[in-house]
């Protein structure tokens, strides 16, 4: 294990250690928090087409009334899908509405999954023509104030990313903007984050005490 790894593996593990000990009412309480920022930032307003992670049971950001808010304000919802065909591969398909999301089944660490159909027909995918995302809403286990992010080592995000910049910026779309929704608690000071050449880096930070980033007061995306 390299230097890197390790280090990553220490903060992982500290992480958990300090979730685990957080109290469900505090993490909803801030959850409903940074719901209500990402929904009056500018970022969003400004956003046609979203995608939004979807939860894991505990130990992060509770995204259920941030994806119904999304649905409700008639944008376009993207959520993930792991690809258990291609390992490490992670698609983002879209929403069709309440009911839709509601009877998604449980998938990877308890995480609701949309399935490749609805309806009888395939679904929308973040990577198919014509389809330009504004937004991508993030989870993690730690964020540093230099907006770097420490994801959960399997790296869906990271490969993601690099696959759907690249084809899209070869079609001429701009790369979407980066969100990261963080617990007060997973929020660290400047360079507390060890990160590699391939992890990207956030243009904003959601916590419940406000937005991190230098665009974070609405500049241009």
């Amino acid at each position: 294990m390299s230097t890197l790894q390790a280090q990553k593996k220490a903060l992982r593990k500290a992480m958990a250690t300090r979730l685990r000990s957080l109290p469900v009412s505090d993490v909803q309480q801030q959850s409903r928090m940074i719901a209500d920022r990402v929904l009056a930032s500018p970022h969003f307003a400004r956003s046609q087409c979203v995608s939004c992670y979807l939860s894991m049971p505990s130990g992060e950001v509770d995204t259920t009334s941030l994806v119904s808010a999304i649905l409700r304000s008639g944008k376009t919802l993207f959520v993930p899908k792991i690809d258990t065909a291609r390992d490490g591969a992670m698609d983002f398909l879209q929403v069709y509405g309440e009911e839709d999301l509601r009877s998604f089944p449980s998938g990877t660490w308890g995480i609701k999954e949309p399935t490749y159909e609805w309806n009888g027909v395939q679904r929308r995918s973040a990577m198919d023509d014509g389809t330009e995302l504004d937004l991508i809403l993030l989870p993690g286990v730690a964020f540093d104030r230099s907006m770097l992010r420490l994801g959960h080592g399997k790296g869906y995000y990271d490969r993601f990313l690099s696959s759907h910049t690249a084809a899209k910026s070869a079609k001429g779309q701009r790369k979407p903007l980066l969100v990261a929704l963080a617990l007060r608690e997973q929020i660290l000071e400047a360079g507390q984050v060890p990160t590699a050449p391939h992890d990207w880096t956030m243009d904003v930070i959601v916590g419940p005490d406000g937005l991190l980033g230098e665009s974070a007061a609405g500049g241009s995306q």
